[in-house]
Parts: C-alpha cells; sequence; structure tokens
C-alpha cells in the first residue's frame, strides 16, 4: 500500500449517543478538512445506512465555527443507527453497495465513531475492501457511555456519564433524606453486560452523599441477601439508598427485570428497563416503607452541561489521530486510550488496536474491584474514574442556555 493516498473520506457515527460523540466528530472532521491527503469530507446521516442510502452530507460547506460548537453538543449530530451488516463471506449485499457508493465519492478514507458493535462494522468493511483490492484506509473511533470496549482503558463518553451519575446520586441523596419519615431510593442506572456507569455512583458515596448500596452486573444477584442489605441499613438509620445497573441477574443468567419487551435492537440485545420500580414494589412488600423508584434513562448520556473536561478533550483527540493515522498509512485499526502516569500526574496516551481484536469484545469491572459482600465498590475503582472526570468544558451560552451546533447538512449529489 502506498504510504500517500488521495481521496474523499466518510465519517459516521453508530450505536447510542453520548454527551462528547460530537467532539470526535468534530476532531476527525476537522483534521480531515486540514489534511491535504483528503479531497472532500462526507458525513454519513444515520451511521453506516447512510452510505448504503447514499445520504452524505457535505461537511465542506459547514461554517467552521459550527462545526467547533460540536465539541460541546450532546448526542450524535449527524444522526445515529443500529444496523447490523452480514459477514462479508455469508452476504456480500451490503458491501457491494457501500463499495458502489465509495467509488462513486472516491472515498479512500472512512471513519466509524462507536461501540462494540461499531467496531464490528468497521472490522467487516475493512476486511470487504481488502478482499476486493479496493484501496481504502478504514479507522475506528470509540465512543461508548459503558465504557466496556476490550483494549482501551477507557471509552469517550464514559467519564461525562460517570460524572453525571456521581453528581446526580449526591442531589438525589440530598433530597431522599429532607424529611423525618422512613424512605428507600432506588436509582436505576444504564449498563446491560457491565456495571461501570452503576459503579460510578460510588463517587457520590465517597464525597459524602451516595448510595448505601451498589449492586453491578458483574456479580450474580441475589434477592434474599439484597433485602437483608436493606433491612439492615433501614433498621440504622430509616433511610436507604441504593443504585442498580439495569442489567443485574440471577446466577441462571435471568435478569432480575421483569420489564424484557419483545423486542431487540439491530443486534439482536434484549432492551431492558422498568428495574427500579420492579426493586420499588418488592422493597415496599417486604419493608412497607415508602420507596420511590427513579431511573436516570436518557439523562445520563446526554448531559452535556456536566461533561469532564478531561472527556471532551480525550473524544477530539481519539477523532483526530484516527485522521492523523490514517493519511500516514495505517488501516484495520481503532484509535485505543492508554494511562500514564508522569510525576503522579494521570496522562493519556494514544495507541491503536486491530479492529479484529476489539470488535464483540466485552471489557467488564474487575471482580477485584468489587467489595466482598458485591453490594459496592473499593477504592481502586474511584482511584481509577476519578481522574476522568476532571475539568468543567466552557460551554457556549445564549440568555443562559447551551449553544448547539446547527449544521446546514447539505447532501451530496
Amino acid at each position: 500500500m502506498s504510504e500517500k493516498l488521495i481521496g474523499s473520506c466518510i465519517f459516521g457515527q453508530s450505536g447510542g449517543p453520548t454527551a462528547v460523540i460530537n467532539a470526535s466528530a468534530y476532531g476527525v472532521i476537522r483534521a480531515a478538512l486540514d489534511a491535504a491527503e483528503i479531497t472532500k469530507v462526507y458525513g454519513a446521516a444515520h451511521g453506516i445506512k447512510g452510505v448504503l442510502e447514499d445520504q452524505l452530507y457535505v461537511m465542506d460547506e459547514e461554517d467552521p465555527e459550527e462545526l467547533k460548537l460540536l465539541l460541546h453538543t450532546p448526542s450524535s449530530e449527524l444522526g445515529s443507527c443500529r444496523y447490523k451488516i452480514a459477514d462479508p463471506e455469508t452476504d456480500d449485499t451490503d458491501y457491494k453497495r457501500i463499495l458502489e457508493i465509495f467509488k462513486k465519492y472516491n472515498v479512500r478514507y472512512f471513519f466509524y465513531n462507536g461501540g462494540n458493535d461499531s467496531m464490528d462494522t468497521c472490522n467487516k468493511i475493512s476486511r470487504y475492501m481488502e478482499s476486493v483490492g479496493y484501496e481504502c484506509r478504514v479507522m475506528g473511533v470509540p465512543k461508548t457511555i459503558d465504557n466496556d470496549l476490550f483494549g482501551t482503558d477507557h471509552c469517550p463518553g464514559f467519564a461525562s456519564a460517570a460524572k453525571y451519575i456521581a453528581t446526580s446520586c449526591m442531589e438525589i441523596n440530598k433530597d431522599a433524606r429532607v424529611y423525618d419519615n422512613g424512605m428507600i431510593t432506588v436509582v436505576e442506572i444504564m449498563g446491560r453486560h457491565a456495571g461501570w456507569l452503576a459503579a460510578s455512583a460510588a463517587l457520590a458515596t465517597v464525597y459524602g452523599s451516595g448510595p448505601d448500596l451498589i449492586y453491578l452486573p458483574e456479580r450474580n444477584f441475589d434477592m434474599n441477601s439484597f433485602l437483608a442489605d436493606v433491612d439492615r441499613i433501614y433498621k440504622e438509620s430509616g433511610k436507604v439508598f441504593i443504585a442498580v445497573s439495569e442489567g443485574i441477574h440471577y446466577a441462571d443468567g435471568s435478569f432480575v427485570s421483569e420489564a424484557k419487551t419483545s423486542s431487540t435492537d439491530g443486534f439482536g440485545h434484549v432492551q431492558l428497563g422498568g428495574l427500579a420500580s420492579t426493586l420499588a414494589e418488592i422493597i415496599k412488600q417486604h419493608t412497607g416503607a415508602k420507596v420511590r423508584g427513579i431511573e436516570l434513562s436518557l439523562l445520563q448520556r446526554c448531559g452535556a452541561h456536566l461533561a469532564s473536561a478531561t472527556d471532551v478533550s480525550e473524544a477530539f483527540s481519539a477523532g483526530r489521530e484516527a485522521v492523523v493515522q490514517a493519511v500516514s498509512g495505517v488501516t484495520g485499526k481503532m484509535v485505543a486510550f492508554e494511562r500514564e502516569y508522569i510525576d503522579g500526574a494521570y496522562h493519556c496516551k494514544m495507541v491503536l488496536l486491530p479492529l479484529s481484536s476489539v470488535a464483540n469484545y466485552e471489557k467488564k469491572v474487575p471482580q477485584e474491584w468489587i467489595n466482598e459482600e458485591g453490594n459496592g465498590l473499593k477504592r481502586e475503582f474511584i482511584d481509577y474514574v476519578l481522574p476522568l472526570i476532571q475539568g468543567e468544558p466552557e460551554l457556549p451560552l445564549v440568555d443562559s442556555l447551551p449553544r448547539y451546533a446547527r449544521l446546514k447538512k447539505v447532501l451530496a449529489k
């Protein structure tokens, strides 16, 4: 493969949004616009579906100042999707269409921003382009509030969600202790198989106003032990605050939530919800106490007003690094983070991982970071997450309300 490759690029976003995914978008778009090797920069409408449907936005025609506002605009500004493409060896229909679009626009660089399933899509496209001899450099840019991408110390989006969760739990805890009557509060936090987000509630506890009990899917859930924990704390103080990951499950693997829907997302993952209200009803029947169930839901992934400045900066850098590496000749990789401590201070180093080693693998909270009772976190987790949530970004405001990017989204012809 020649080192200098001239052509256009496509950038796409996929999977669940975050508070900083658009910061990664800006990193890719800004670096691509500045790269001499990249002749045109396209943004795919709704991820890979935009490529398949020939719905591409011309990013070259956007106002540079509006693009810069992507740094602090939550959610996926270009639109996202949950679309699973088949293995190219099994069904190459989608890949033939992607190749057709790539040739139409002379696309020689493809950047895809997402989590586990998105890296799977990225890996499949990279393999197919190589198999048919079409020279196109494919790079993955990490994103997921779940923090479960394999091989990277952490993921863009996680830190801001963790900061939102910790702050919200501190506020909820203060509110739940106002009255002199007994009160039990259950907060449900996202996380299907990995408990990084629910674990973040431990920050609130360490800083004086957080959950008494935290349950993660990394440990099997036992209802009798859970109710015993609740009884013990309620008897001691008359107040109990519980944080639970949506994906907690029994020893047989079945989810505690009784609110599974009959539907799944595009990748076959069961959609969960209603755990807080389910547990609240069980606790109410068991104790007779007043119980409140709270589901943070989408709020935890779109809270840009509580974003971590560290997270914003690292998300932008990941996007930019993907372009820098691609134009230098790299393909089939994902930008990953490696933690360093220099003179005792946290630093984030960018490294590259083969897409094949990342796709469809999940990173979970280490068992040794969970306490022996399985209802809380140890100091090791706090030390891990604390450097990631640091700093408050300078948010652009108009009349004290956030000013988000307003892109023209001119479609390519």
